[in-house]
């Protein structure tokens, strides 16, 4: 199973490496992202054991995370599958990018590199992925990387006090190919 994967527009995915726990902690220091980690992530000894969580996910076969970088080596963000179920060959898709990548298409790229590598490395029939509904990007991430909208789930998810309401969305081994959205934004 490859653990590296070359995307399209130069952005390469690859397996989290220590020497990344500085980026980690300044991408989960952004406010939008405080909330998206069971521990808080405000220390480098925090990071590194998010990413030593991440290592321990791939060897188990339960999840795969992969730091989407670009041609410099920069971390840009993450895409990952997990809650990998192998008996009916379907696993979870989530991402985040860092505040200075958003809104240049970097996860749609990601996401659509991330399913064909489940699909044809992790051997996944079925991915899928839910978001707040008051979300439009992460929408827009999800449809760009070719995830059809399947249903919603009423105040599934809770952050500081309040709940919201979660669309689900999926994507088969057989759907066809998404087209390239370069001019996406996420």
């Amino acid at each position: 199973m490859r653990n590296r994967v070359n995307g399209s527009s130069g952005l390469v995915m690859r397996r989290w490496k220590t020497e990344d726990a500085g980026a980690v902690m300044t991408a989960f220091a952004d406010p939008l992202m405080r909330g998206q980690s069971i521990e808080p992530v405000d220390s480098d000894q925090a990071a590194e054991r998010w990413i030593t969580a991440r290592r321990d996910q791939w060897a188990a076969d339960a999840a795969y995370s992969f730091a989407v970088v670009d041609g410099g080596g920069l971390v840009l963000g993450q895409v990952c599958v997990g809650s990998v179920d192998r008996r009916h060959a379907v696993g979870w898709v989530s991402y985040w990018t860092t505040a200075t990548a958003r809104g240049q298409g970097i996860a749609s790229r990601a996401c659509r590199a991330l399913a064909r590598w489940a699909f044809d490395d992790a051997e996944l029939f079925r991915l899928e992925l839910g978001h707040r509904m008051n979300n439009p990007a992460s929408c827009g991430v999800a449809r760009a990387a070719g995830f059809a909208v399947e249903g919603q789930q009423r105040q599934k998810l809770e952050y500081n006090g309040a709940r919201f309401d979660v669309e689900l969305h999926a994507r088969l081994a057989t759907d066809g190919q998404p087209a390239s959205r370069e001019a996406q934004r996420d």
